[in-house]
């Protein structure tokens, strides 16, 4: 795999891949652009667009929040930002 400080648009979609399965994601059976990921407090469903990761938040206080990500930033950026919430 790449260095983190690597865009992630550099990585191929296999090594992203297994990026987001070694974060703790789940890929949905029916749709294997969208992954799913649960922390306590709150979930996300992350969907692997064509110039970006777009992130549907919802926490368990009922709110959701929608973000997206361009894969020019680091995977250790895109790492910071996606998995530390909403």
């Amino acid at each position: 795999m790449p260095p983190a400080s690597t865009p992630l648009y550099s990585h191929p979609l296999p090594e992203i891949e297994a990026w987001l399965r070694d974060q703790g994601c789940q890929r949905d059976d029916d749709d294997i652009s969208q992954w799913r990921f649960s922390s306590s407090g709150w979930t996300a469903e992350l969907r692997l667009d064509v110039d970006s990761i777009v992130v549907y938040y919802a926490s368990s206080n009922g709110k959701a929040v929608q973000r997206s990500f361009k894969y020019s930033l680091s995977r250790a950026d895109l790492e910071k930002v996606i998995f530390s919430g909403p």
